[in-house]
């Protein structure tokens, strides 16, 4: 983090939990939000973006510092969408730019269907929708073919079926390697065990399974961009980004990298997201 960055932490309380986010910087308010990615993932191109706007990061309800009353609620988009119009008019900054990323992007989405008026711009990078493919009925099954195997107590085995159904290769696992398998990460670290699960159980069937208002996101007031990463080309985000892009009468804004890019290469990815934005 640059040190001249000052971070602001902070808490609200909606009816059902706590949420915990962060504020850097002055300037128009950018929203930046994953699911089930929390605050920490996007630090680095906050405090990129910090130098001329401020802006808001968060971790989604259920996940590392944003408690719910309830730890066993599912998280489904218009929840989430609800806490970020929450987060906006508390910080009484908007309407706010949001990039939402992957369950973000979708959280985003539901943001300017139900909220118009708390943002000009969604930027809504590789949101997994199975709901504008044709196979949406397979992807669906294959979700919850997922979540069973991760109840089952099989991390190994939930992981490789959420690869192959992302169209994401797996590396094979060496026993010789530093690396952890994900049971062993997740042992070291409880809450990433706790997120880990939370995210199987209670967020993925919710985000993925989202049917976006088509009508809503291209007739309204909210300019909706599809972001898609350049490297990745026929995995599964790619196939719902285009898609979504098609049925909005738009076609895919390319951004630097892949799925996590923004996290790997934060330089050149914000360089790219603030092209984006001045293109509004």
């Amino acid at each position: 983090m640059n040190s001249r960055t000052t971070v602001t932490a902070g808490s609200l309380r909606v009816s059902d939990a706590t949420l915990y986010y962060e504020v850097r910087g002055s300037g128009p308010l950018v929203v930046l939000v994953g699911a089930p990615m929390h605050a920490v993932s996007f630090a680095p191109l906050a405090d990129l973006l910090a130098t001329d706007h401020t802006v808001l990061t968060t971790d989604p309800r259920g996940v590392n510092r944003s408690a719910l009353d309830d730890p066993e609620q599912d998280s489904t988009p218009r929840m989430r969408a609800d806490d970020l119009s929450r987060l906006i008019t508390h910080l009484d900054a908007g309407p706010a730019a949001v990039f939402g990323s992957s369950g973000g992007a979708v959280s985003a989405l539901a943001l300017a269907v139900d909220h118009p008026a708390l943002a000009h711009t969604v930027i809504a990078h590789e949101a997994p929708l199975n709901e504008v493919l044709d196979d949406r009925e397979e992807r669906h099954a294959a979700v919850e073919d997922i979540v069973a195997t991760y109840a089952s107590g099989d991390v190994g085995g939930a992981w490789a079926k959420f690869l192959k159904n992302a169209n994401i290769e797996m590396p094979e696992y060496d026993e010789s390697s530093d690396a952890p398998t994900p049971e062993a990460a997740a042992q070291a670290d409880p809450q990433q065990a706790a997120d880990e699960r939370f995210w199987f159980l209670h967020e993925m069937r919710g985000s993925t399974g989202w049917k976006p208002d088509i009508a809503a996101l291209r007739d309204g007031p909210v300019r909706v961009v599809v972001g898609v990463g350049e490297e990745s080309a026929g995995q599964f985000c790619d196939l719902t980004s285009s898609a979504l892009a098609t049925a909005l009468g738009t076609r895919p804004t390319p951004f630097p990298g892949g799925h996590i890019a923004f996290t790997e290469i934060p330089g050149v990815f914000a360089s790219r997201l603030r092209e984006v934005l001045r293109e509004d």
